[in-house]
């Protein structure tokens, strides 16, 4: 009888087993897991062919300027990527800040071109941080180009 019972628990554990394993196998999370790696893998292959903005620098201190003055600044670019470059929009984070951007124009593989950025520092004493920000076709979709520095008063 004893026989009998030793030999029904390890029966037991037997089935318990397999089936904790062909559940893990069939797990519906497996699934998902395989399939966001096929498509990061997909997506990184394709960024790959993808457009880059490359700027010979993107932030730019101004030093010191006097009330009144208009910081005026180029943000030269080249296009990295495989592909066309399409800035769609460069919005600035104030209204004294100005971006004037080759606006939904396709910019070559290798090709150069800017971005100018006029700040006004009328009534904007002290230090001053303002910033661009670029909506392109890159695998970012975004970049954002920077200025600094301080106004003083007249």
């Amino acid at each position: 009888m004893r026989n009998h019972i030793h030999l029904m628990h390890k029966f037991s554990l037997l089935i318990f087993f397999l089936i904790v394993t062909i559940s893990c196998v069939s797990d519906p999370s497996n699934k998902i897991k395989e399939q966001n790696v096929m498509a990061t893998n997909e997506r990184l292959e394709k960024s790959y062919d993808m457009s880059q903005i490359q700027f010979d620098f993107d932030s730019y201190d101004f030093g010191e300027v006097i009330d009144g003055e208009i910081v005026e600044v180029d943000y030269n670019f080249t296009n990295t990527g495989k592909s066309d470059l399409v800035i769609f929009d460069a919005s600035a984070s104030c209204g004294c800040t100005v971006p004037e951007y080759p606006q939904n124009i396709n910019i070559a593989p290798g090709q150069k071109n800017k971005i100018k950025v006029r700040f006004d520092t009328s009534n904007k004493p002290g230090k001053q941080m303002k910033s661009v920000t670029l909506t392109t076709n890159t695998n970012t979709g975004r970049k954002i180009i920077r200025l600094t520095g301080f106004v003083l008063n007249k």
